[in-house]
């Protein structure tokens, strides 16, 4: 544990140490009227612009200005297989190999997708469990496969809570769960670190409890990727998918990223919707071919990809290469743990930190919960341009980002958070 100290030269100090600071520099950060850079803690719900992301996407502007469609095949980065030029990244920082992943469409789009192949219910066997304080767009997606295959999503869907009186999720509960009715349930959808408390799960062991039942795992990992280290292969999980504009700072409704665990890749028995992207790049173009898969993640692909938005994507991943996952956890580690540590120096009894104090049970967002607060508080800190994320009916989600916020950051935020409520 960081023994940290209080006091704005520390935080200083910290951040004259911190061997990323420089990759501060190499952010867009937005700025109030007199040109002082806001305190931005919502990286968890938009990353900021990296500086060079206009160049990447200036290089596809002027290739398709130049080339017109030749540039599938003659730009500087041909936008035939663009797609390719990401895997390898992503998959570093999933802890995948490259065959299990491709960047494509939008999250709950690949996860409506994925379902189609992993969510195979029977009469018996049909009940899919998510976390009871799900993502909302993950519960609309498991409760209207169950209303598409004919069950009532009511009695289909099954919570995963947490224990009375408690934030978080328990994982003996979700043995209990799987042990009392497993028999019954044909899928685990959770959300690998929950948008709401910030909790981190164990996937290895979720996928172990689902899988001594049977039952098919994927993972939502919106809040994930690029913030915790993921070992997505060897958690033995059967699918993940996310999204690549929080953490991965790839712009608004970019695409998304896709998992699917190699022990899948060459079952051509498989379920799944298909598109001409999906099929075998040598025979693509032959156009009245029947239709051949592509094994792996690849094959679930339908259309050829929106190059600008990959463009974005790669101008972030390139970032991420260089400076590495593991560095970005370490530091990641000692900014919350700095917070948190400010946060109980307060000795506030309204506030109360719901996300787990293990760091390796936490991504980068503390979520703090206000007692008798309402919006009006979030109203206060976003008037002094510190950018948090309001949840209802109590909740304010802060992330300091590693690659651009700093110990100063949060020093000056917990500092306004104290002024306000006092």
């Amino acid at each position: 544990m960081t023994n940290y100290t209080e006091g704005l030269d520390y935080a200083k100090e910290q951040d004259k140490n911190d061997t990323l600071s420089h990759y501060r520099n190499q952010f867009h950060i937005p700025k109030d009227k007199d040109g002082n850079d806001w305190l931005y803690f919502t990286g968890n719900s938009l990353g900021l612009q990296p500086k060079a992301t206009q160049d990447y996407i200036q290089q596809e502007l002027n290739d398709w200005a130049n080339l017109g469609v030749e540039g599938h095949f003659e730009a500087k980065n041909p936008w035939m297989p663009y797609h390719e030029f990401l895997t390898e990244s992503m998959a570093k920082i999933v802890g995948a190999k490259p065959i299990e992943v491709v960047v494509m469409n939008t999250l709950t789009t690949n996860l409506h997708l994925l379902m189609v192949s992993f969510y195979q219910p029977t009469k018996k066997k049909y009940k899919i469990v998510i976390e009871s304080d799900a993502f909302p767009s993950d519960r609309y997606a498991v409760q209207t496969q169950l209303n598409f295959h004919g069950f009532d999503a009511d009695e289909g869907l099954i919570e995963w809570k947490p224990r009375k009186g408690e934030d978080l999720l328990n994982i003996e509960d979700l043995e209990t769960i799987l042990e009392e009715q497993g028999d019954e349930i044909a899928l685990l959808l959770i959300g690998g670190v929950n948008y709401y408390t910030g909790q981190y799960l164990d996937l290895k062991r979720i996928a172990e409890i689902g899988h001594a039942k049977n039952c098919m795992v994927g993972i939502d990992l919106a809040h994930g990727a690029g913030n915790v280290p993921l070992e997505l292969h060897d958690s033995g999980i059967d699918f993940a998918a996310w999204c690549t504009y929080k953490y991965l700072n790839s712009g608004p409704g970019s695409l998304g990223g896709l998992f699917v665990h190699e022990k899948h890749a060459h079952n051509k028995e498989l379920k799944k919707f298909a598109g001409w992207w999906s099929h075998n790049k040598s025979t693509r173009f032959n156009m009245r071919q029947p239709l051949d898969i592509i094994p792996g993640a690849e094959g679930w692909q339908l259309s050829n990809p929106p190059i600008l938005s990959m463009a974005a994507i790669k101008a972030s991943l390139d970032m991420f290469e260089e400076v590495g996952m593991k560095a970005l956890r370490e530091k990641s580690e000692k900014l919350t743990g700095y917070f948190e540590f400010l946060l109980k120096g307060l000795n506030n009894d309204k506030i109360k930190i719901i996300t787990p104090s293990n760091p390796k049970e936490r991504g980068c967002q503390l979520s703090i919960q206000v007692q008798d607060s309402d919006k009006s508080l979030h109203k206060k800190l976003t008037e002094a341009h510190i950018i948090t994320d309001w949840r209802e009916p109590d909740v304010i989600r802060c992330a300091p980002v590693p690659l651009y916020n700093t110990f100063e950051d949060v020093y000056r935020m917990v500092e306004k958070l104290k002024e306000i409520l006092s």
